[in-house]
């Protein structure tokens, strides 16, 4: 079997390959050596530490602001729980707050917790911004405080880092039992819970 002359370069290349490439490595190397015995050493290490005090800076600020972000998330989502179903059992605080992280994930509603929960949106019929949860349009709200607070915090917190298990799977929507919003005309109802009906 004759092997042509093209064949023939091309398996000496390959052959070749990994010599050369030690070569390459061993110069780089040679290089950084060099400029590592004849560069002024102070000069970096001081470049070294001011690069780490800033990136622990940094890190430290953005740590801080993740941390303010979900207290206020937690905050908003607590406020929720215990203005829309405070009287409610705790199944039916757990659906609330579901609801509104459901809303969060969607990507049909904002992105932030608090944004979910104080989200407007215009009404032609009253021609006003109209608030997703009634009781963010009330002027004046008591402070929420007691044991009724204490539960709302504790069910927000474990719906919000996912540590009670999910009942409301894509459910987005609920009224109280004792109104019929034009809205759910032509849904299904998905669950009933406490007084409050959930829809997908």
């Amino acid at each position: 079997m004759a092997i042509d002359a093209d064949d023939m370069v091309l398996t000496r290349s390959y052959a070749e390959f990994p010599s050369r490439v030690a070569w390459v490595v061993t110069y780089w190397r040679n290089d950084l050596r060099l400029f590592w015995y004849t560069t002024d050493k102070g000069l970096w290490l001081f470049a070294l530490i001011l690069g780490l005090i800033a990136a622990t800076f940094i890190f430290a600020l953005q740590a801080v602001d993740a941390y303010r972000d979900e207290k206020r998330n937690l905050v908003c989502l607590a406020r929720n729980v215990y203005f829309e179903a405070r009287g409610e059992p705790i199944a039916g605080q757990y659906a609330v707050a579901e609801v509104t992280m459901n809303r969060k994930a969607s990507g049909r509603y904002p992105d932030t917790v608090c944004g979910v929960v104080y989200q407007q949106n215009w009404d032609p019929r009253r021609k006003r911004y109209v608030g997703a949860f009634s009781w963010t349009e009330l002027s004046s709200l008591p402070t929420p405080m007691g044991e009724e607070w204490q539960r709302a915090w504790k069910v927000a917190e474990a719906v919000y880092h996912k540590r009670q298990a999910p009942v409301l799977e894509d459910a987005l929507f609920y009224h109280a039992t004792y109104i019929k919003p034009s809205w759910a005309r032509g849904k299904q109802p998905f669950a009933r819970i406490g007084r409050h009906v959930f829809y997908k």
